[in-house]
């Protein structure tokens, strides 16, 4: 059995005690589950400040830890599967499951119920909060401080439009392995926009083209409507309709909105590829 480095918590020397007698490992051991306690956090593919950045990990989001050595802690994401190193110092206990998360591309943290305060932290869209208490148009996070309480939305109340979601980073500088406001890339702004609606995609593209939608024939790629993903190899954008593509992309190095045919021609005269896919989901997004 064949298993994706990339969602598999598994080196030479240690393994998830899950995977015993599936991958060779000196050593395997069972994860202790922390959350993450900053805002943003880079997830390194090796344990240096300068290894390349695989992912980010949100504020709330849960993090299996399988070892921790100088600093940095070793494991996997537990909403999307992704393996990587992150400074120990960013993760914190499990504590109250989380009531609600950011809902609008980046919000703040004060130490009280009072927008004048300097911020405590800086939230981004899909950061995962419990809240205890709700006053001022404030609502209070269990022994951290207040957010400005309409741009949380609690987890039972999705979304209705991934692509309006999508808009919202329209301009946003784009950011190799990036899933905030603050820079991102092609799969990160579909992954953060699908949550908004209540659904883990995965975290790359290739996954993502195998896991979502359904295939639209390439005979009715002149009848594209609103939501249609488009993937090349290594890249995705979303159809705002028929027409205009939203992306996060390397040329413009920001999220932008442009007309497909001019993406398309654009990315196969530099990179010499054409669109691989287009991948429609299902009105009842539950059908993803």
């Amino acid at each position: 059995m064949r298993f994706d480095p990339r969602l598999t918590p598994a080196r030479p020397d240690l393994a998830a005690h899950h995977l015993q007698g599936h991958v060779e490992a000196a050593h395997y051991v069972t994860g202790t589950s922390e959350i993450l306690r900053l805002g943003v956090v880079n997830v390194h593919q090796s344990p240096v400040p300068d290894a390349p950045v695989v992912t980010q990990a949100l504020f709330g989001e849960e993090f299996v830890v399988y070892e921790v050595m100088e600093g940095w802690a070793w494991g996997q994401l537990k909403h999307d599967h992704y393996v990587g190193y992150l400074p120990h110092i960013s993760l914190g206990p499990m504590g109250a499951p989380a009531t609600h998360k950011v809902s609008v591309p980046m919000s703040f943290l004060y130490p009280t119920a009072n927008m004048k305060m300097p911020p405590l932290l800086s939230l981004p869209m899909g950061a995962l909060v419990h809240c205890v208490e709700f006053r001022d148009r404030f609502a209070r996070l269990d022994h951290l401080g207040w957010v400005w309480a309409d741009h949380l939305t609690a987890l039972d109340q999705p979304h209705a439009d991934m692509v309006a979601v999508a808009e919202m980073f329209e301009h946003a500088p784009y950011l190799w392995g990036g899933r905030s406001q603050a820079g991102i890339d092609c799969s990160g702004l579909l992954q953060i926009a699908l949550a908004q609606t209540g659904f883990h995609a995965p975290r790359d593209t290739d996954l993502q083209q195998n896991a979502l939608g359904q295939d639209v024939p390439a005979q009715q790629w002149d009848e594209l409507k609103r939501g249609d993903l488009i993937f090349w190899r290594g890249h995705v954008g979303m159809m705002q309709d028929e027409h205009r593509l939203l992306h996060a992309n390397g040329h413009h190095m920001r999220v932008v909105s442009e007309p497909l045919t001019e993406a398309r021609q654009r990315i196969l005269t530099q990179a010499g590829v054409d669109i691989a896919a287009v991948k429609r989901m299902a009105p009842d997004a539950s059908a993803i």
